[in-house]
């Protein structure tokens, strides 16, 4: 590392003493400046003399050699705000390596200061401090999850013939980034909170965590036994049970009966709580119900806490409009302004055909759209069915072709020997279901180009999204209101006529039609999250990443 003296630095660095001085209450003397210029000379030496931590290295770097966590006599308020800090956050398992890394570095500073420290022995406790600071910065702005192991783990799904696609955005600020805006604000507890998520509700899920923390003190809660199923009018050794359960957890209000009997009002209570968790909510407790309420407190901690790392992963939106669609919720949300404007049902890939978690920007509306088979459907579903019977795709309307050219020839499904092509790398035929209402992708689809190939498309098969579940496709988000979201792309973009569009999808004729204000699209996997009326809700990990991405936490 290229170092730089301190006298080409003394207008630099007392400037920035001065502004710390002003900034955390403490006297700019010329014992002070000394101070610095002393301890400055210390830090240049040992990075000179050996190789440091690069995070050390970038840090003082940045602030000039200037010390921020001690003064001559004591620490400076900087430390003490940290300190605090770290004491404070209710986040932090009480026995957290973090926690005894502060309460350490604290009692070592009192004791330094009180014995009369060696300059050499407040460099130390300097650098000690920076690299508890880190170590907290990291968790607080980038979470638990180690985003390389997970991807490692996606990578060997392939052996089982799944690909899966998460595609993670790094946080804006870095602790050094973190740390100068500390200084400039004068409030480390400010630069903290400034950094936090502010979509996707993170400071309202990151209470409902500290509310699930504080249930826990008061232990672990027993199961709740199932003997066969309840319905309204029934009595059952459990009914006290479930109307506990769901009082601790919120479900439950403004009923005062305490009997065996599963009453009107414990029915109300149990549909809230079968819809925050993504159940069937007809009200009856059954083995699922059973079950959703018998997840043990701590492992709904530690989704919460899953999910509010996610957050901080995602791409922060500046945009008025933002398309949200949440795997594990089935579900589609529009936001103006952070406000909901729109809400839709969909259908996502199926647990072998993943949907991808990514973030892209919706480009261009298609009326009509062909249907051209991806090489992998055709290999694993097509060829199958072409090897039984030649003629299954004229049945299906699909359409086969010699190649992508306009002078490819349509061919009949029984002039190939299909069997040479079920596992090669090229395939030199395209399958393809030209538009009509039977058509797999309906009658209109919404591209935002990606490496991943997945859209928005409509769909003829309507019925799925009656299902609780909902994980039936290839991998593409299907619409229950397609037309909806043309009526929303119509009313940004003067190009599209909402209702010319209509009088066109009656016929087949095949548009593109690029939009002239395009919209930000975020496809997301939150099995624990606030929903915009602020109630707590927690899904199914139906790709079971939940799993994967627990087993690669760093813990503090």
């Amino acid at each position: 590392m290229k170092t730089i003296r301190p006298n080409r630095l003394l207008a630099l660095r007392m400037t920035l003493t001065i502004l710390l001085s002003t900034l955390f209450s403490t006297t700019a003397t010329a014992s002070t400046v000394s101070y610095q210029e002393s301890v400055s000379e210390v830090m240049l030496d040992t990075f000179a003399s050996r190789q440091s931590e690069r995070f050390l290295q970038e840090l003082y770097t940045q602030l000039y050699f200037v010390p921020v966590w001690t003064t001559e006599d004591t620490l400076s308020s900087l430390s003490r705000s940290l300190f605090e800090k770290i004491r404070s956050d209710r986040t932090l398992d009480p026995s957290s390596v973090l926690r005894e890394e502060s309460l350490g570095a604290e009692e070592e500073a009192e004791a330094l200061y009180r014995g009369g420290a060696t300059l050499k022995e407040k460099v130390a406790l300097e650098f000690r401090i920076s690299r508890l600071y880190r170590r907290y910065a990291e968790y607080a702005l980038y979470g638990s999850i180690n985003w390389g192991a997970f991807q490692a783990q996606l990578y060997n799904l392939k052996s089982e013939g799944i690909s899966a696609g998460w595609v993670p955005y790094k946080p804006q600020t870095d602790p050094v980034t973190l740390l100068q805006e500390a200084i400039l604000e004068g409030s480390l507890e400010s630069a903290f909170e400034g950094a936090e998520p502010k979509s996707y509700h993170y400071s309202a899920l990151k209470q409902k965590l500290i509310e699930h923390l504080e249930l826990r003190e008061a232990g672990e809660w027993e199961p709740i036994p199932y003997r066969e199923v309840i319905k309204r009018g029934k009595s059952d050794e459990s009914v006290p049970l479930i109307r506990e359960r769901l009082q601790l957890l919120g479900d439950y209000t403004g009923c005062e009966e305490e009997s065996a009997l599963y009453d009107a009002c414990l029915e109300a209570s149990v549909i809230a709580f079968q819809e925050r968790h993504g159940l069937e909510n007809d009200g009856v407790v059954g083995k699922q119900t059973i079950a959703a309420l018998n997840i043990p407190l701590q492992e709904r901690i530690d989704t919460i806490r899953l999910n509010l790392d996610r957050i901080k992963w995602l791409i922060p939106r500046c945009t008025t409009r933002h398309i949200i669609i949440n795997i594990p919720a089935f579900k589609l949300s529009i936001e103006d302004s952070g406000v909901l404007d729109r809400q839709m049902k969909v259908v996502i890939g199926k647990r072998r055909n993943p949907t991808p978690v990514f973030s892209d920007t919706v480009e261009t509306v298609v009326l009509n759209p062909n249907w051209n088979v991806p090489k992998s459907i055709i290999q694993k579903e097509m060829i199958p069915k072409l090897l039984r019977n030649p003629g299954a795709m004229q049945r299906e309307g699909i359409h086969i072709y010699t190649g992508w050219g306009r002078d490819a020839k349509r061919i009949s499904g029984g002039s190939v020997n299909w069997a040479n092509y079920r596992y090669t790398k090229n395939l030199p035929f395209r399958f393809v279901q030209p538009p009509g209402y039977d058509n797999a992708l309906g009658k209109v689809k919404f591209l935002f180009p990606n490496r991943f190939t997945v859209y928005m498309h409509d769909t003829p098969a309507k019925s799925l999204f009656t299902r609780t579940s909902r994980a039936f496709s290839h991998g593409c988000i299907r619409l229950e209101q397609p037309m909806e979201m043309l009526r929303f792309f119509s009313e940004l973009n003067a190009n599209i006529d909402y209702e010319k569009a209509l009088k066109k999808l009656e016929g087949n004729r095949n548009e593109h039609i690029p939009l002239q204000l395009q919209v930000p699209v975020d496809i997301v996997y939150l099995t624990a999250f606030v929903d915009y009326n602020g109630t707590l809700q927690f899904r199914p990990d139906i790709y079971r990443y939940d799993r994967m991405q627990l087993s690669t936490l760093r813990a503090w």
